[in-house]
């Protein structure tokens, strides 16, 4: 009987409420990371865990982003709004990225200025097994973290949840390199304490690599620009399949959040009544959005045959 309550109360749950649940479990596990992190890496001696306990902070703060954009997101369309308010999770989205190469960025330099002080002589302190165990853990916790939400951020159609799943797998990465770092200095002994730094470099630009992937589609989305042309393609091809529909032309598309906006032009039987015309083109829209989402946004505009 609980079993059956607990499904029925993840079915009622608003998309909003299923996102902010998700983003919730993640904020509460990184909350714990950032605190065991810093911990670690003081007593432990590392630079490397230390600049992943700050990687593990961005991580709690874009949890928050999540959070607060997604619920405005959801919010239904007003008199400034007439598209909704869809475009806040993009914003999300995009916030996310920038904090995710600011931290890749900083973990870089970070690493690159003990690398320098290395070269000119410097000796590097020598991690404690502390901060290997805390690396160890990290990877374990944010690899969990990062499949979790990103099967729900597909299944749930978020971009903003799925931008939020590669920072927990940048962070887990971030781990994978500082226990590589930690484990060699330890193993091998205070002649290899650089690989602490060098660990940080290297995860430091895979994570400006994962930081411009997200960028790159919100910055189209929030520019307007259209769906990609294969996309195109399969809407002018269904419309194409509609019995007395000819020539759909003039397709105009964007992304608004997680919902498809269209507009286009088809040609019809001049001599067929208005409302045979509205049902055809009411017809477009229904095979429209059982493709890609009753949210979608259609407008067709009704041409006569000449």
């Amino acid at each position: 009987m609980c079993s059956q309550g607990l499904i029925f109360v993840l079915r009622t749950m608003t998309r909003e409420d299923q996102i902010a649940r998700v983003t919730l479990a993640g904020s509460v596990v990184n909350l714990l990371l950032v605190g065991v992190k810093f911990v670690a890496g003081i007593a432990g001696h590392s630079a490397a865990m230390i600049s992943d306990a700050v990687h593990s902070l961005s991580d709690f703060v874009t949890d928050i982003v999540v959070l607060v954009f997604v619920r405005i997101s959801a919010q239904p369309q007003d008199e400034g709004h007439d598209y909704g308010h869809g475009k806040f999770e993009t914003m999300a989205t995009l916030l996310i990225g920038l904090a995710l190469a600011a931290a890749a960025i900083g973990i870089v330099v970070s690493g690159a200025g003990k690398l320098a002080a290395w070269l000119q002589g410097e000796d590097l302190p020598s991690p404690g097994k502390l901060a290997l165990w805390a690396a160890l853990l990290s990877i374990l916790a944010k690899e969990v973290l990062y499949q979790y939400t990103r099967i729900k951020g597909q299944k749930l159609d978020s971009p903003a949840l799925e931008a939020n799943a590669w920072h927990h797998r940048s962070d887990a990465l971030s781990s994978v390199g500082a226990a590589i770092g930690i484990g060699g200095a330890i193993l091998l002994g205070n002649r290899w304490t650089v690989l602490d730094p060098l660990a940080s470099i290297v995860v430091g630009l895979m994570l400006v690599k994962v930081a411009w992937d997200l960028l790159g589609p919100s910055f189209r989305e929030l520019t307007d620009s259209s769906l990609p042309k294969e996309t195109e393609a399969e809407m002018l091809e269904i419309i194409r399949g509609i019995d007395g529909v000819q020539n759909p032309h003039n397709l105009r598309t964007r992304r608004v959040g997680n919902r498809i906006v269209a507009e286009v032009h088809i040609r019809l039987d001049g001599s067929q009544s208005l409302s045979e015309a509205h049902e055809k083109a009411t017809e477009v829209e229904r095979r429209i959005k059982a493709r890609f989402g009753q949210q979608s946004h259609i407008v067709v505009h009704m041409e006569p045959v000449k």
